[in-house]
């Protein structure tokens, strides 16, 4: 239903005041990214049974799919709830398809589901040819939505922003000189300045395994995988033993040069695949996200010393039916048949 202007102006907050006692205190350190580009999947109700038999506190889903938001009610699981890209347009140019969305998306279900944040698109930019044409609709859609979640009286406890990935920068190296690509100007300013103006924090899809993979030259697996036994690149007063942390605060340069110091960035995806390429192994796999875990669980980055990092790993499932490389199948830390592919504990090991 959409969300009508003689609604009383005491529902918003009543709606407010019941989903505050829904809200889990403190932000999960991890989540997993729950897709479904497969046809051979287990049903939602059992993908959440089993986030919540591994103690699986976050989930990132990529669409507003019902039998998911269903299965998620009262479960306690945190989530990121993206705005597909496909639906951008018409988010951007009307406030009342936004208000729609946010009414039948979320409304609907948040009482008993915990949404943290809403990812008003994913890895756009206007400089790649797969994306492009959603650019230019990407910051009005985050305000439409915004208006919305404000309306309703969520403002503050569900944060709105977008995904974005390592394309976004121009220089990534050494980290303290991390700056955005000048041809995405127009597009990622704005966004910075929404964020900030709502304290919301940028999403960001960090890969080290990309990296790694289209620079095996310069860069080493160990590096990579968190197994290096020392420092690998000194960079001023900040030293990395990882390509995580340096890829993240890259991203943190990049910001504070576009007034944007402030910010939290939320790795809204990470992960290594264990199939399809000689760097894609499942001990490999096992390894990047043992380390990763242990690494979030206890650590921060360089330049953010004391600021907890929040990552969602991807993806839960291998999904048979992702396009791309033979890799983009093999992510999955779950067999479509719910069996594990190696030992991991999603608290620290």
């Amino acid at each position: 239903m959409v969300l009508t202007s003689h609604k009383s102006l005491l529902a918003p907050l009543l709606l407010g005041f019941v989903i505050m006692s829904y809200l889990t205190i403190g932000i999960q350190s991890i989540g997993v990214c729950y897709g479904r580009v497969g046809n051979n999947l287990p049903s939602p109700s059992q993908v959440i049974n089993l986030y919540k038999s591994n103690g699986i506190k976050s989930m990132r889903i990529y669409d507003p799919y019902p039998e998911t938001l269903q299965a998620l009610r009262g479960s306690g699981i945190q989530l990121i709830l993206d705005v597909p890209n496909v639906d951008l347009q018409s988010l951007a140019s009307d406030a009342s398809a936004a208000a729609a969305w946010v009414q039948n998306n979320v409304v609907n279900y948040a009482s008993e589901v915990n949404f943290s944040y809403i990812a008003v698109g994913n890895e756009v930019l206007p400089t790649v040819d797969s994306t492009s044409r959603y650019a230019q609709f990407v910051h009005p859609a985050m305000k439409n939505i915004q208006s919305a979640i404000t309306s309703v009286g969520l403002k503050g406890q569900i944060k709105v922003s977008t995904a974005t990935y390592s394309a976004v920068l121009g220089t990534s190296y050494p980290p303290s000189n991390g700056s955005f690509n000048n041809h995405v100007s127009s597009f990622i300013n704005p966004i910075v300045s929404f964020l900030v103006e709502n304290d919301s924090p940028l999403l960001a899809n960090i890969y080290p395994y990309f990296s790694y993979t289209g620079n095996r030259k310069d860069i080493q697996l160990p590096y990579a995988l968190f197994t290096a036994t020392g420092v690998t690149v000194e960079d001023g007063r900040f030293q990395y033993q990882n390509l995580f942390d340096a890829s993240l605060d890259a991203l943190y340069a990049a910001l504070e040069r576009v007034n944007g110091a402030n910010l939290r960035v939320v790795v809204s995806e990470t992960g290594w695949p264990s199939q399809g390429d000689p760097a894609a192994t499942v001990e490999n796999a096992r390894t990047y996200h043992r380390n990763l875990i242990n690494h979030v669980n206890g650590g921060s980055t360089p330049r953010r010393p004391g600021q907890a990092i929040e990552a969602y790993l991807f993806a839960m499932f291998d999904e048979n039916e992702k396009p791309g490389l033979e890799t983009e199948k093999h992510f999955g830390l779950f067999t479509p048949t719910q069996h594990s592919k190696y030992q991991i504990s999603f608290n620290s090991m």
